[in-house]
């Protein structure tokens, strides 16, 4: 069953849905081009908002840890993009040593280990977990809801290649976003690793991202002779912010303040009658850590301690300097009464699914990855890139066709990213 959306049917969104499927012969030539010129991430998800004046992204996570919440029927699209990008790596396909983040009570997140393993094996390839944490000095399994185990093995590094106890795999896949920076046993391995160390956020920024896909929604939107903003959230950024000592406070204020007018003429444009919002967040990093939701300017010079202290500090209890004010985004659509948002998976190019994130705790207006959110998968007959031009463009197939090119501008814009940061 598709879970009920009640984003409104008519406005600017349900006419872009519509150009997406009458241009979509244009859409995906244009897609293949820029494959040929530009190497797609390993994988990635992207969180998308979708208003019914605006579908954008808002967040794109380069080491995604959701693969256990996406349709059990899509795992077949999984092993196939698999396959396919492991073997353009490795036509051997020796082994492929995957390792996952730190937080081994976190058995949610274990699932998606699990099932990262499922993919991989079903693709074809030998694979074993490796582990970053010292005390995992043995095979330790970690037994998970539903039956399912991870096997946890403690790394070995021989010269410039790592792998395991009899176990030496040509590619190194990294589940881990590297907050903390790069391991030493990671560095100057002549293996291939992927996603590369230039993805992780200890060096990675929110702010370049969205700066390329600038880029991309700007050639995009020509191709369409489309407004870009409809498919491009509006940011700015503000360096050597200190929350616990209120130094960048007037920097902040400016550039919430900046974004809150661009936001207001684009609304008198399009006839939005809602209150424009900005979320403030944390330049570097995931786990919806640093974020808050801001209306106005004087908002960030009145914010009390609790939220000086819960703006300050992200994963692993690194401090917040640089920070990323982006255009808020609201989400109508809901699933039983809660807030949803879409998450769309991908491996290399191909959308393989993805899932709604729901909060029964949260407001249109705010970040739905916190404490209390759940999954919902998207349950749909069809793939992300199998749109049907007979029916409407609300039609189950084609909404999920419209999110799963708005992910690929997006994962095309990491992929310009990487670029940049391999120079």
């Amino acid at each position: 069953m598709v879970p009920h959306l009640t984003t409104a049917l008519n406005g600017p969104l349900l006419d872009l849905e519509r150009r997406f499927l009458s241009a979509m012969p244009n859409i995906e030539h244009w897609f293949r081009r820029q494959w040929l010129d530009h190497a797609a991430p390993f994988y990635a998800s992207v969180d998308l908002r979708n208003s019914g004046f605006k579908l954008a992204p808002v967040d794109t996570n380069l080491f995604p840890g959701g693969f256990n919440n996406l349709n059990p029927d899509f795992l077949p699209l999984c092993v196939q993009a698999m396959q396919g990008t492991v073997q353009k790596i490795c036509p051997e396909a020796r082994g492929v040593l995957l390792i996952p983040e730190n937080h081994t009570r976190n058995l949610f997140y274990l699932q998606n280990v699990a099932q990262l393993v499922t993919i991989l094996r079903q693709a074809g390839m030998l694979v074993r977990v490796g582990s970053l944490l010292p005390e995992i000095t043995s095979v330790t399994e970690i037994a998970l809801p539903g039956g399912a185990v991870v096997k946890l093995e403690p790394l070995v590094r021989r010269g410039n290649r790592l792998g395991l106890e009899g176990f030496d795999p040509c590619v190194v896949l990294l589940n881990n976003d590297l907050s903390a920076g790069v391991p030493d046993i990671l560095k100057n391995l002549e293996q291939a690793v992927l996603p590369p160390l230039s993805a992780g956020w200890y060096t990675r920024r929110k702010s370049e991202h969205f700066a390329a896909y600038d880029r991309v929604a700007n050639d995009f939107a020509g191709l369409l002779s489309i407004d870009p903003w409809l498919i491009n959230p509006y940011f700015a950024t503000c360096s050597q912010i200190n929350f616990q000592e209120r130094i960048g406070e007037e920097c902040l204020a400016a550039r919430v303040d900046e974004v809150l007018q661009k936001m207001r003429l684009k609304y008198a444009e399009y006839g939005v009658k809602h209150d424009p919002f900005v979320i403030v967040k944390a330049d570097a990093g995931t786990y919806g850590m640093g974020i808050m939701t801001v209306k106005d300017a004087s908002e960030i010079t009145g914010l009390n301690r609790r939220q000086r202290n819960k703006m300050s500090v992200v994963k692993e209890g690194l401090q917040v300097h640089d920070v990323l004010v982006q255009e808020g985004v609201y989400t109508f659509e809901n699933i039983n009464e809660a807030v949803a948002e879409p998450v769309v998976y991908m491996i290399d190019h191909s959308v393989v699914g993805g899932f709604y994130r729901v909060h029964t705790g949260r407001g249109v207006d705010e970040n739905l990855n916190a404490p209390g959110m759940h999954f919902v998968p998207l349950a749909f007959e069809s793939c992300c890139t199998l749109p049907n031009p007979d029916c409407g463009p609300d039609d189950t197939p084609n909404r999920f066709y419209a999110y799963g090119v708005v992910a690929r501008l997006a994962l095309l814009a990491a992929s310009l990213e990487l670029e940049g940061g391999e120079d």
